[in-house]
């Protein structure tokens, strides 16, 4: 896919948009929908699940990264670009870090999920402060025995990095 052919991110953008309407429509999760694509051919779309699965995490994003790398069958999808129905949320965002994407396209912004009761600020605010100013109380404990799975991993030749 050329990356700057307008044509195919207008038809890619339409499909994770079209996944974001059938969500409200059926009531299957929240307005938002996702689409990977990769060298121009759609790989895996998806509509927001959390309130279908009970998954929290099932965000549109994060449910199409799932669902192309099973297809792919790896968790690395460089080359790879997601059209997504509205800004990516810091977990999402994440996500696609995580997974290598290439490319990011977005249609609503974060301040329109905000003005429908979607509102990513609390995070975004909780991330910047010291960990024990945050609202939900952080506490380490028993690092020394952790160490030890790290360690592991760091002398095992079967590791593979990611």
């Amino acid at each position: 896919m050329d990356i700057n052919n307008q044509i195919d991110h207008e038809k890619f953008m339409r499909i994770a948009i079209e996944f974001s309407e059938k969500n409200v429509t059926e009531s299957i999760g929240g307005p938002f929908g996702a689409a990977v694509v990769k060298n121009g051919e759609l790989i895996a779309a998806s509509g927001n699940r959390v309130t279908s699965t009970n998954d929290p995490t099932a965000h549109a994003e994060v449910s199409a990264i799932r669902l192309a790398c099973d297809k792919l069958q790896t968790f690395d999808l460089s080359g790879c670009v997601i059209y997504t129905s509205c800004e990516p949320c810091p977990m999402c965002l994440s996500a696609i870090y995580w997974a290598r994407i290439t490319h990011i396209y977005y249609a609503n912004t974060k301040i329109d999920a905000d003005k429908i009761g979607f509102s990513d600020k609390f995070i975004y605010e909780e991330i910047e402060k010291p960990m024990h100013e945050r609202a939900i109380p952080i506490v380490q404990m028993l690092r020394d025995e952790a160490q030890q799975a790290f360690k592991l991993w760091d002398q095992s030749a079967m590791k593979i990095d990611y």
